[in-house]
């Protein structure tokens, strides 16, 4: 079976442009994903009417939930179709996903006009964005880490979470405008369905985006499939010849997810539920921290290409154990946004230091030929049982009147993930792509 010429080297620009076209579409296909967080204060009365404010977030939350449960199948999918027919391929199917995920939900009638058929169908939209969002990150991780160069790996493959992080300010964005120029009537009876219908309509651009997209020299070089050829083995059996990595994979994520759920997706309804914010206080002092803390993604990047991987991961892990409790604690308690912007960043600060680098440190542990599924199928796994249900936990004990338990949980799944960064190699000097 005869290997693919090497490919012409690649310029910085055609890198840039590359990264750019990939790049746009994650921000897409996150902005669709955050929407439904965004906006379930509004949007939890139309589709579960009865119940006070925490009973109705409950189950939105549960929903959250089940989406995440579409993202190891997604991971294992798109992760599969990645690495036996390009990065390119997967990125345009799991965007297309997230598109027919948003316009449902945008299409979908309340509760009152066709009963629990309104539920069930958010259900199904909710399943087909989990598919869509388990298959994208693991591409998307692959993509941006072998089309950067040795040297600035870190610095590019950072702009996974810039746009991630952008994909959620952008969801804040419209929340705030529709807020600016709807009543609150107007938001809870339609104005919700806007920012659903928006992500429709842009995950249709990003799917004309990425037909632009080069693929990667790592997966160009690969021993390419031929007609006639023996079948290739299971990418699964082999993924499986690697429990190590596996294994650090799953540990490095699970107090990252934890801990950056906690203070995104769930901060916001916390800031309302607990500290007593309104909506619109509680979305401008997560849009302001957000901000903040997209900008510091590239910076963090890079100076893990100067000192490695693994400090910047102990930075995360060590912040994460020791302020979490004490961050939670007073944030409950801010007196005004003021107060909870300030916690709120510092708390994003930390959490920085898992997002900024985690993607290239998951892209570095394994070969080419299983990378997408490496990366992706155990971060997908790790992520629907913890990263999922965090938002779920944390309303389950102010439910029950022991919000602080929470605070613990967190606490513990972070200082879970420091004892792996503690006794993992530090992957910038073990990286498997210096061998491609």
């Amino acid at each position: 079976m005869p290997q693919l010429p090497p490919a012409a080297p690649r310029t910085m620009a055609s890198r840039i442009r590359s990264i750019f076209s990939g790049s746009v579409g994650n921000l897409v296909e996150w902005y669709d994903w955050y929407v439904y967080s965004a906006f379930a204060l509004y949007f939890a009365p139309a589709f579960f009417p009865k119940g006070n404010l925490t009973a109705q977030l409950l189950n939105s939350a549960a929903i959250f939930a089940v989406g995440f449960l579409m993202r190891p199948l997604g991971g294992w999918l798109m992760g599969v179709y990645a690495d036996r027919a390009g990065r390119k391929a997967a990125l345009l199917a799991s965007v297309l996903l997230m598109c027919g995920g948003s316009l449902l939900i945008a299409l979908t009638p309340s509760y009152s006009q066709i009963g629990v058929a309104a539920p069930v169908l958010l259900v199904v939209a909710r399943l087909l964005q989990g598919l869509s969002v388990g298959g994208e990150y693991g591409t998307s991780a692959t993509y941006l880490s072998e089309m950067a160069d040795q040297r600035n790996r870190g610095f590019f493959s950072s702009f996974q979470y810039v746009t991630l992080i952008a994909g959620q300010l952008l969801a804040l964005l419209v929340q705030l405008g529709l807020q600016q120029w709807l009543t609150p009537a107007e938001m809870y009876a339609w104005g919700w369905r806007v920012p659903f219908a928006l992500g429709a309509i842009a995950a249709l651009v990003a799917l004309y985006l990425r037909r632009s997209m080069e693929e990667t020299d790592a997966f160009t070089r690969q021993t390419a499939p031929a007609t006639g050829q023996p079948q290739r083995p299971s990418q699964l059996r082999v993924l499986l010849q690697h429990p190590r990595e596996i294994l650090t994979v799953v540990g490095l994520t699970l107090g990252g997810t934890v801990v950056f759920y906690t203070f995104t997706t769930y901060v916001q309804k916390f800031l309302v539920n607990t500290t007593g914010f309104t909506k619109g206080q509680a979305t401008l002092v997560s849009f302001g921290a957000l901000g903040v803390a997209m900008l510091l993604q590239p910076l963090l990047g890079a100076i893990s290409d100067r000192v490695g991987r693994r400090p910047v991961l102990l930075f995360f892990g060590v912040g994460a154990t020791l302020l979490t409790v004490p961050l939670l604690t007073a944030l409950g308690r801010a007196n005004g946004p003021g107060a909870a912007f300030g916690l709120l960043l510092v708390a994003l600060v930390i959490v920085s230091g898992y997002t900024s680098i985690n993607s290239v440190v998951k892209a570095e542990l394994f070969p080419t030929e299983i990378r997408a599924l490496g990366v992706g199928l155990p971060y997908a796994l790790t992520v629907a049982i913890f990263g999922g249900s965090a938002e779920y936990v944390a309303l389950l004990a102010k439910d029950h009147g022991v919000e602080n338990w929470f605070y613990w949980y967190v606490t513990g799944c972070a200082a879970f993930s420091l004892v792996v960064y503690l006794r993992m190699p530090d992957t910038r000097a073990t990286s498997r792509m210096r061998e491609e």
